[in-house]
């Protein structure tokens, strides 16, 4: 097979990814000069869905954006309008609400990495196969899952789009022997955390940087999850494992102003940029910018892990070792949470009052995907007259391609025949994966324009 003349190699449906999607590549003379992420589920309306309701529908409407993420969008939503009506929600329901994010991020992160990704490091075409040679690893990674879904499911009534979650708090809140049981429950998926991050810190992973720029909620004295300021951190040159460089920061509130969102003709779902610039949004942003305030159990791991010190600043730039970080990020999560359960007292009230008024709000929390920003116009009486969702994966579509283009333009610049088609495609797949992209939050209303020659 030679490098010369042009090829094109379509992925009509890419595997273990969440939601519907696609690749477009074509290759001329040895060189990509496309390649296109192609999000091809039909646009889902939630911002206008949202356009004409009360100012209390949105966490119940937007938690139907994502089966396996409903608590990041109740969050942000919650976020958004406590901010427009000018309403702080703190101490024990805010530890509630973060408690209740750590449950999320135990079970998304540890679907992701034991179901959708580490089946490609290890040679497998799915978990299925995987857990016939791997049982035990599969097993740990299922009953480490069960943890993160049995926090939901106590404090947010069940762990698919959670109904306890109200603005201003909780319809309910649970005494602290409620939340007992979960401890011993987290202390067994402590050590099955810690076991699945020196598993996968073994996987083979190809020798890669990505040199964006990153993007990740800052929240000073611990790790961003469900609170901070958008920090950046710029791209540069280097090693995988590197000291952190000065970030900046803006205001949420600013968000718009910074990422900028357009519509390509070959997705539904937006693409963005910040300021003008490629960047990355997820785990591998959270911990170069927040890793210094890792739980000590996640922090050690890390560092054996062979991430470097967070205390010193250290930033994993590889996207292959991005199921390192989430790893860690549960060990993390696991951590956080025994620790609210054990300071836990109940609040006098499940929620604080959110009377309405003519704002604008915005919200921005940290799904395990990346930083996931609200923003609602609400009028005097809490009609919602305006809304923007702006989700991870979208942010992260053209670092996605760009990885995909880097990744291909590697195998044919090796030495020897070009690689075939069911190569690229197998490479194309786990460079994908490397971002777990939940292609399915398509949340806008847009007019979609397709050019045809």
């Amino acid at each position: 097979m030679s490098h010369r003349g042009s090829r094109v190699l379509r992925l009509d449906a890419l595997a273990r990814v969440e939601g519907e999607g696609a690749l477009h590549l074509r290759v001329h003379d040895g060189t990509i000069d496309e390649a296109r992420l192609r999000i091809y589920e039909p646009p889902r309306f939630f911002e206008a869905f949202l356009i004409g309701r009360g100012h209390t529908e949105p966490p119940d409407i937007t938690s139907r954006i994502c089966g396996i993420c409903p608590v990041a969008y109740q969050m942000s939503a919650c976020q958004a309008i406590e901010n427009a009506c000018g309403v702080t929600v703190d101490g024990p329901l805010a530890q509630l609400r973060r408690l209740l994010y750590c449950g999320e991020w135990i079970e998304s992160q540890t679907l992701h990495i034991h179901l959708l990704h580490a089946p490609d490091f290890l040679g497998y075409p799915s978990a299925v196969e995987l857990a016939r040679d791997h049982r035990a690893a599969v097993e740990r990674g299922l009953r480490t899952k069960q943890t993160g879904n049995a926090i939901l499911e106590q404090l947010g009534g069940r762990a698919i789009h959670p109904v306890n979650v109200r603005v201003g708090g909780f319809y309910s809140t649970p005494t602290p022997p409620e939340l007992r049981p979960l401890a011993g429950r987290l202390r067994q998926a402590r050590e099955d955390a810690l076991e699945t991050v020196r598993w996968v810190a073994a996987f083979d992973f190809p020798d890669t940087v990505c040199d964006y720029d990153l993007l990740a909620l800052r929240d000073p004295g611990r790790y961003a999850i469900d609170s901070g300021t958008p920090a950046v951190m710029a791209a540069r040159d280097g090693s995988d494992t590197e000291r952190s460089p000065a970030l900046r920061e803006f205001p949420v509130a600013d968000f718009e102003q910074h990422v900028h969102e357009e519509q390509v003709p070959h997705s539904t779902a937006l693409t963005a940029t910040l300021d003008g610039r490629r960047y990355l949004t997820g785990s591998l942003a959270r911990y170069a910018i927040n890793g210094r305030w890792l739980r000590p159990a996640a922090a050690e791991a890390a560092r054996d892990a062979g991430l470097g010190d967070p205390a010193a600043g250290a930033v994993c730039r590889n996207p292959f070792r991005s199921i390192v970080v989430r790893a860690v990020e549960v060990v993390h999560a696991v951590e956080e949470a025994l620790h609210i359960i054990d300071a836990y007292e109940r609040p006098p009230h499940p929620a604080v009052d959110v009377p309405p008024r003519k704002a604008v709000g915005t919200g921005a929390t940290e799904a395990p995907r990346g930083l996931l920003y609200h923003r609602y116009a609400l009028a005097e009486d809490g009609t919602l007259t305006a809304a923007r969702i702006i989700p991870p994966t979208a942010q992260n579509q053209s670092a996605i391609e760009e990885d995909l283009r880097r990744a291909v333009q590697s195998r044919l610049d090796r030495p020897g025949p070009a690689p075939g088609d069911e190569e690229l495609t197998t490479v194309c797949e786990r460079a994908i994966r490397n971002h777990d992209p939940c292609i399915s939050c398509s949340t806008h209303f847009l007019d979609l324009t397709v050019e045809r020659t």
